[in-house]
């Protein structure tokens, strides 16, 4: 779907050129990559945007895992809430940084804050800081903020984002819309009245409201959340106005969505239901990655000559034709989801003898991806 003239055109798959996983990083200025938790989505982001600064293209990928292993694979100590430069022999560039939900909300408040007195009022307001990091949706969000920042940056061919893992795909797709539809609540409006014409002002059902949350969480809460929400008077627009531009990014047909999941039934169950989302809101998948799948030996029809009972080439046999069956039976497992997201390009990356804990890793992941393995559609 894309965005013009303030309304929503959806995009039928079949209005959808069909691009190979290598156009995509070639050519694409944003990758989102969306689907389960525990299934290598930080790796195959990062492999994603490796593979487009060794095409040439000045990529950064934003990543939410704060585990450290990403960081150690790219060879530098921590990854920040701004882009770290990675060293690496490459004609194009490559830069990482992992989101800070907090900072990131801290940098919004900063830039639509009509003075720092205003924004500081914010920031030491003791319900933004208890509820900047756990109010729903906030990560998913901010997520996208950084997106929006990062893409409107000249210094960046190509934007790759990975996302939180979430089974309810529209958290992310939804969430400058949430926040919009916030912004525009009468009881959020009416908490940014001035406080001398608070009480005036307010509705006799808002009072009621505010006196039985009083009641329950204790009034002190209540004075802090009418502190925040008019700390905010006169930024209202600007955060409307910039969900708004993040929302036309996310549905800008030039955005890329690839799906990543495991051949594990349940993380395919997962990316299944992501994918129905996808298509429910308009989003044309844009590519499938599938991780750590046992591969396939010899290819399709080979033929295994019989060995003699109890020899060491009966064993090797058997061995080998267990695992073509492991195979055979992760393909049937993913193989619904290949034609869910039909036309899509899909490729899928070898179980490898170890995780991925530094760039010669990633590399050869990216190999693998992007090397003459790859078939766009099936083994």
């Amino acid at each position: 779907m894309s965005v013009r003239g303030g309304e929503t055109r959806y995009v039928e798959p079949d209005d959808c050129e069909e691009l190979s996983l290598h156009d995509l990083v070639a050519e694409s200025p944003v990758i989102v990559c969306c689907g389960p938790g525990g299934v290598g989505k930080t790796t195959i982001s990062a492999v994603l945007a490796l593979q487009a600064a060794r095409e040439g293209r000045r990529a950064c990928v934003v990543t939410v895992d704060p585990a450290r292993r990403l960081a150690d694979s790219l060879g530098i100590d921590v990854l920040e809430n701004a882009p770290t430069v990675i060293d690496g022999d490459w004609p194009g560039t490559l830069s990482a940084l992992m989101l800070d939900t907090k900072r990131t909300f801290d940098d919004l408040v900063d830039r639509y804050s009509r003075s720092s007195d205003q924004a500081e009022t914010i920031r030491q307001n003791r319900l933004y800081q208890n509820l900047v990091g756990a109010l729903s949706g906030t990560q998913e969000y901010m997520a996208m903020e950084k997106l929006y920042e990062l893409a409107e940056n000249s210094d960046f061919d190509v934007v790759v984002v990975d996302t939180p893992p979430t089974r309810n795909a529209l958290d992310l797709l939804d969430a400058p819309r949430r926040l919009t539809h916030f912004l525009e609540n009468r009881l959020f409006r009416a908490l940014l009245l001035p406080t001398r014409a608070y009480l005036r002002a307010v509705s006799f059902a808002t009072q009621a409201v505010l006196r039985t949350i009083a009641k329950v969480a204790g009034a002190e809460i209540v004075q802090d959340a009418v502190a925040f929400f008019q700390a905010f008077q006169g930024m209202e627009e600007g955060f409307h106005a910039r969900a708004s531009a993040v929302r036309a990014l996310l549905a800008d047909p030039s955005t890329s969505y690839v799906i990543v999941t495991s051949p594990r039934t349940d993380a395919v169950g997962e990316a299944s239901f992501f994918a129905d989302k996808l298509s429910d809101t308009g989003v044309v998948a844009s590519g499938l990655v599938v991780n750590r799948v046992h591969p396939r030996f010899g290819g399709p029809g080979v033929r295994i000559p019989p060995a003699k009972e109890g020899s060491d080439l009966e064993q090797i046999v058997a061995n080998f034709e267990s695992l073509q069956a492991v195979h055979d039976q992760e393909e049937r497992i993913f193989a619904d989801l290949v034609d869910r997201v039909a036309p899509a390009p899909v490729g899928r990356v070898p179980l490898l003898s170890s995780d991925v804990h530094d760039l010669a890793g990633l590399t050869a992941v990216a190999d693998e991806l992007f090397g003459d393995s790859l078939d766009t559609r099936r083994f």
